[in-house]
């Protein structure tokens, strides 16, 4: 029997829409809504889900978010407040499993034969609008000093999920690093080139972040910028 992550606990997706950022209005799509019943889901993503920022987020790369159950009662303490739907603008709640637990690289099909077959690509980086939502600027820095990132998924297979179907490995590539590791390297240590250098050996690895690990390394020039 193969392993499974977890299961979907819920799906969500949504609109951009404008929100107030001190004396300003900022476009997002963080606020997301939960789906009932099955969607399908292509290259690009679920139906009905859009981002506001196509340069940082969205993408065939970055076509789902996801985020783990298991860390909202740390942040609903954190927060002291309790979390409703996508609190952390994911379009996948999944119940089960971890950042330690999961690789880039890893295929996994969700559900049965008919539903999508995706992979990780890499580790989820908070931007500012995180802390727009919840009104704490300081939230995007504690997800990057926690580890509780999430990840993204790009789909190699489009299909129907929903609620309750689980997430089952199908494929771990050999070159593959936890999310908790990458983001270790990339975000938290950033003197690590060796481990940016293992990082470029993973096919897997999105275009937005092999970008940053071959300026880490020196193999490009400019400064490195994730969101």
């Amino acid at each position: 029997m193969k392993a499974t992550l977890g299961t979907v606990h819920a799906v969500q997706v949504g609109e951009p829409q404008q929100v107030r950022h001190g004396s300003k209005q900022v476009a997002t799509g963080i606020y997301k809504r939960a789906v009932q019943g099955s969607i399908y889901v292509g290259k690009e993503g679920l139906p009905g889900d859009r981002q506001a920022d196509l340069v940082h987020h969205g993408g065939a790369d970055k076509a789902i978010c996801v985020y783990f159950l298991k860390h909202y009662p740390y942040w609903q303490e954190w927060l002291d407040k309790p979390l409703g739907e996508s609190a952390f603008g994911e379009n996948l709640t999944i119940d089960g499993g971890d950042e330690t637990q999961i690789c880039i690289g890893d295929v996994l099909r969700i559900g049965d034969s008919s539903g999508p077959l995706v992979q990780v690509t890499q580790p989820r980086v908070p931007c500012f609008k995180l802390g727009v939502r919840h009104s704490e600027p300081k939230l995007p820095a504690q997800v990057l000093q926690t580890g509780y990132c999430g990840f993204y998924l790009r789909v190699l297979e489009p299909g129907q999920l929903g609620a309750g179907q689980p997430l089952v490995f199908e494929s771990r590539d050999a070159t593959g690093m936890t999310i908790a590791e990458a983001m270790r390297i990339m975000i938290i240590d950033r003197s690590d080139e060796a481990g940016a250098r293992r990082l470029l050996a993973i096919k897997a690895l999105s275009d937005s972040w092999r970008e940053m690990a071959l300026k880490r390394t020196g193999q490009r020039e400019g400064c490195e910028q994730e969101g």
